[in-house]
């Protein structure tokens, strides 16, 4: 029997363009003043614990939240281009209102949840997008197998892997939360995903979760 690995998710502190409802995608955009506190708040409860390794994004606002929780433990952060945010295409840099206005058609296909949607602009398809992320966290738990990891990324990376832990379909509206900073704990044992907590916040004074997922 595979030994199950157990990874410790954690959505990038907070952004300026989080605060403003504005797409982020594959834009390096840093945290903003209360997310280095939530990152610091993060690193302080995380330091009680034991990771085998820690994994991020190789985008700033995701390095810069595992950073401090790294540097308690004294670990080095793995970056990992797999574990960046969907892709945007032409969506990013815009709030979901100018969104809606400029590409009417567009963001009702990108609300609806529709798989196969790909963004113009270079783009992913939530399908594509789906299939990268699950890649990613199958070979970190390969690698990883029996021991603690942490994971540091993005919002709608969270959305992603508690579907594939809850079997919630990609078209289906999102019901549940992902605040900035909180933690969220699930196991991989071969193919086999498991929830085990999740939105835990109790570290942070506030949170925001908009459903940017950004």
């Amino acid at each position: 029997m595979v030994s199950p690995t157990t990874l410790c998710l954690v959505r990038h502190g907070e952004t300026a363009w989080n605060a403003e409802r504005r797409l982020q995608g594959h834009l390096d955009i840093p945290l903003n003043d209360r997310g280095e506190v939530q990152a610091r708040d993060t690193a302080a409860v995380l330091a009680r614990h034991r990771f085998a390794a820690a994994y991020a994004s190789d985008l700033l606002r995701a390095r810069q939240t595992a950073h401090a929780t790294a540097e308690a433990l004294s670990l080095e952060v793995i970056a990992d281009s797999r574990l960046r945010e969907r892709h945007y295409g032409l969506f990013q840099g815009l709030t979901y209102e100018e969104a809606q206005a400029r590409h009417p058609q567009e963001y009702a296909r990108f609300l609806a949840r529709d798989p196969d949607f790909v963004f113009p602009g270079g783009g992913e398809s939530l399908a594509v997008f789906a299939g990268r992320i699950r890649d990613a966290l199958l070979a970190i738990a390969r690698r990883h197998p029996g021991e603690q990891v942490l994971v540091v990324t993005h919002g709608g990376v969270l959305d992603i892997a508690r579907r594939l832990a809850t079997g919630k379909p990609l078209d289906t509206a999102r019901d549940f939360a992902i605040p900035n900073a909180a933690l969220n704990w699930l196991e991989i044992a071969g193919d086999r995903w498991h929830l085990v907590s999740w939105a835990d916040q109790s570290h942070l004074d506030c949170a925001r979760d908009e459903l940017s997922n950004a």
